[in-house]
């Protein structure tokens, strides 16, 4: 085939013009920005996906990553409020919100970003004390993030997130940490036993108090008891008193024999149970005793002579025998007290 100057001009033209619409055709990949610059200023953003520049004129500028990013913070040495010196690193979360800023306001973003982060860092923990900065890491991050995301705003950029990583006291402050603890968990273990004791004192003060008590109830319920017994024998003693003194009154010497020789017999058997007797010295005749049983006797026998009689037998001859078992047949020197005189 045979082209003439005419063809050739124009294949060229086409093959140009393919070519400068392939150079204005620009695809930007999700999570990417980027931006345009028309000889040298800043035009406009392109988004992800298919955009069209003026080839020639426009090119693309700066390539933005605004997926959320992770910056390491490297170890640096701090020193507390309190003179103490420690070792913390850290890491940082950061978006870009805005392309044009972060790559026409600042250069190099990264290290502008962790300069930043480590110089609030060192403010930041530098303020505090050892004890507060070991235990209050939130409070530590909730400052760095208002902080450095403040600084970095004019950027075009938003920090999400600061985390402090680790925080390495000096070993010789490690170990005076240690004992301290120890000592605070002893002085815990001594004031937890220290309690027990006392609580177990007051349980049984307690537990004795109230045996006391029941001791002292059970006392007084047996001593009202025994003075309910003492009274209703007293009771007893005074209506045996009275029904003898209203058989005396009526003649009947029998019961004053009766009542006087039960009392007598009843002192006899006391002296006879002493303990501390091995011996007993009676100023007294044996006598009177037998005929003060022979009283007690006689009045039987008059009681049950006035029943009825058995069968075949004289109730005349029973009451008869009477006046012969009130005398004695003892030494005639010694008279029976208790006996009844004759033709009483």
């Amino acid at each position: 085939m045979n082209f003439a100057g005419l063809d050739i001009v124009v294949i060229a033209l086409v093959v140009l013009v393919v070519l400068i619409v392939f150079a204005g055709i620009k695809t930007i990949p999700q999570g990417y920005q980027y931006t345009v610059e028309r000889f040298g200023r800043y035009t406009r953003t392109l988004q992800p996906g298919l955009n069209l520049i003026i080839p020639f004129i426009d090119r693309i500028g700066a390539k933005m990553n605004v997926m959320e990013q992770v910056l390491d913070i490297p170890t640096q040495e701090v020193i507390t409020r309190d003179n103490a010196s420690v070792s913390a690193d850290g890491v940082a979360f950061y978006q870009i919100l805005n392309p044009a800023q972060a790559a026409y306001q600042v250069a190099n973003l990264e290290n502008a970003i962790l300069n930043l982060t480590m110089t609030n860092i060192r403010s930041v923990m530098g303020s505090m004390d050892l004890d507060e900065l070991l235990s209050n890491r939130d409070v530590i991050n909730d400052k760095l993030l208002r902080v450095v995301d403040e600084a970095a705003n004019p950027w075009g950029i938003k920090i999400t997130r600061v985390e402090i990583k680790d925080i390495a006291p000096p070993k010789d402050l490690v170990d005076s940490m240690g004992r301290q603890m120890k000592a605070e968990r002893e002085k815990r273990a001594q004031v937890l036993e220290a309690e027990g004791a006392r609580n177990a004192q007051i349980l049984r003060a307690e537990g004795a108090k109230q045996s006391a008590i029941l001791e002292a109830e059970g006392q007084r319920e047996a001593a009202f008891r025994d003075a309910e017994a003492r009274e209703r024998l007293a009771e007893a003693e005074a209506k045996a008193t009275k029904m003898v003194s209203e058989a005396i009154a009526a003649g009947d010497v029998q019961a004053i024999n009766y009542f006087v020789a039960q009392k007598y017999t009843e002192a006899m058997a006391a002296i006879g149970k002493a303990p501390n007797s091995k011996i007993v010295l009676m100023p007294m005749e044996a006598s009177s005793l037998i005929g003060s049983l022979g009283g007690i006797g006689a009045i039987a026998k008059e009681v049950f002579g006035n029943g009825p009689a058995p069968a075949g037998g004289n109730p005349q001859r029973t009451r008869q025998t009477t006046p012969a078992t009130t005398t004695t047949a003892a030494t005639p020197a010694f008279r029976n007290p208790f006996d009844t005189p004759q033709g009483s």
